[in-house]
């Protein structure tokens, strides 16, 4: 069994030459499916300040946020909270099929794994903290670094791109 920081290729492998650095793709898409539909959806906060709607959730914070604030229910710092949540999970949920293909193609082109596996690490730690950053900091000058960790997250998959059109094109 090869451990995280050999996959990562930031140490060498004291196993035989012929085990192989394991792809770590499955675990990343896996990682990144929960982590979008689950963790940054909104419905868990919404439930929260009784502000989940099943028939229509999509529509919860349009048809009944301003009224929420108006009543005393919530604040309108929790209902601008809300809505940057909302932003997050449908950004995560856009992000998911591009790093998805950019794995795929890495992956089928042969790319080195850990190669694979370095620009996973690199799209997951900037995915989380794009999240964190997009829901939690409402400040304007501090929400630029949102800007910069989606970046990084989608240049990670831009750069497997690249190296799978490198190994494809021979």
């Amino acid at each position: 069994m090869t451990s995280l920081i050999t996959a990562l290729g930031l140490r060498p492998t004291s196993l035989p030459p012929t085990t192989p650095i394991p792809n770590l793709s499955p675990v990343f898409l896996g990682f990144h499916f929960i982590f979008a539909y689950g963790v940054l959806s909104s419905r868990t906060l919404k439930q929260y300040y009784g502000l989940d709607h099943n028939e229509s959730p999509r529509y919860d914070l349009a048809k009944y946020g301003d009224a929420a604030v108006k009543s005393g229910k919530i604040t309108q710092k929790q209902l601008d909270m809300l809505k940057r949540n909302e932003s997050a999970h449908a950004n995560a949920v856009e992000n998911y099929a591009f790093f998805a293909s950019a794995l795929a193609f890495a992956t089928v082109a042969r790319v080195d794994r850990t190669v694979i596996n370095r620009a996973g690490a690199v799209y997951t730690v900037a995915r989380v903290v794009y999240g964190a950053v997009y829901i939690l900091i409402e400040d304007r000058l501090w929400s630029q670094i949102r800007g910069v960790t989606w970046w990084v997250g989608n240049g990670s998959s831009l750069f497997l791109l690249w190296r799978a059109w490198g190994e494809l094109r021979g």
